[in-house]
């Protein structure tokens, strides 16, 4: 039985810590995350409210909880929505080849030239600045990353003695791609799709810190990371504990990637 390296024991735990955050946040809450109290407002970290107030008297601890189910559904579906997009794509063009696989990754390759988070920021142009339309741009943004490994890890494939018998035998290319080269692609994309949940949720913080992610009052890491600023020198909490979150929850996936990659990687596996 192999013994997990504790740096992944580690990314383990601080995943699951976002996890039960996340769903603990999207159930309950100690108080109301948007009730305003002014007589409490940038009170310090006490019995009633453990992480403190904002300075509209909101419970930190609350909001943290709520900001937490945000971020994870943000993430959770800008991952589902640029995987299996970037898995259609990178497996039709890394299998056909041909005109098609050129202009396609032509188009691919012009929007990789952009980082994510700028491609993101003109597509919220397009979308709007709310839940659904930050999900679309990251989405989009990071499909062609996905494609990319999907068509490199399908032309590999597409020349090994498998795939060739399976034509002999008389399959078709859609029974081929769905029964011998998607399955192939599961542990790369594995990988992909744990680092890619990262970047989403530190991009989705950006755009927030930004005023450009999900509209106030409702909490996210980002805009509460944003409306505490102002209160540094007064309220340090209110940057500190939004921070901490972010910081340790990017941790936590990173280090849970890297275990990933070192189980599903036949070269890492020694």
């Amino acid at each position: 039985m192999t013994r997990l390296s504790p740096s992944a024991v580690l990314g383990v735990l601080l995943t699951g810590a976002l996890l039960c955050a996340a769903l603990l946040g999207a159930v309950w809450t100690p108080y109301d995350p948007l009730g305003l109290n002014f007589t409490l407002k940038l009170a310090g970290p006490g019995a009633a409210h453990w992480l403190g107030t904002d300075e509209f008297g909101r419970d930190v601890l609350s909001r943290l909880l709520t900001g937490a189910a945000t971020s994870f559904w943000i993430s959770f579906l800008t991952v589902c929505l640029a995987v299996s997009a970037g898995t259609v794509i990178g497996i039709v063009t890394g299998y056909f080849r041909g005109w098609v696989d050129r202009v396609v990754m032509m188009f691919n390759d012009a929007l990789l030239a952009f980082p994510g988070i700028l491609l993101a920021l003109g597509l919220l142009a397009i979308f709007g600045a709310n839940k659904y339309g930050i999900v679309l741009a990251l989405g989009l943004a990071y499909t062609p990353t996905v494609v990319r490994i999907v068509r490199g890890a399908v032309m590999s494939l597409r020349e090994r003695e498998f795939i060739e018998a399976s034509h002999v035998m008389g399959n078709s290319n859609a029974y081929t791609m769905l029964r011998h080269i998607l399955p192939n692609c599961i542990a790369p994309l594995t990988v992909l799709a744990t680092s890619m949940f990262g970047w989403v949720l530190l991009a989705e913080s950006a755009l927030s810190f930004l005023g450009l992610g999900v509209p106030p009052p409702a909490p996210t890491w980002g805009n509460m990371l944003a409306s505490g600023r102002p209160f540094i020198s007064q309220a340090v909490w209110l940057a500190i504990f939004p921070g901490l979150c972010i910081s340790l929850t990017l941790l936590g996936i990173n280090l849970l990637g890297d275990a990933l990659r070192d189980k599903l990687d036949p070269r890492m596996r020694h």
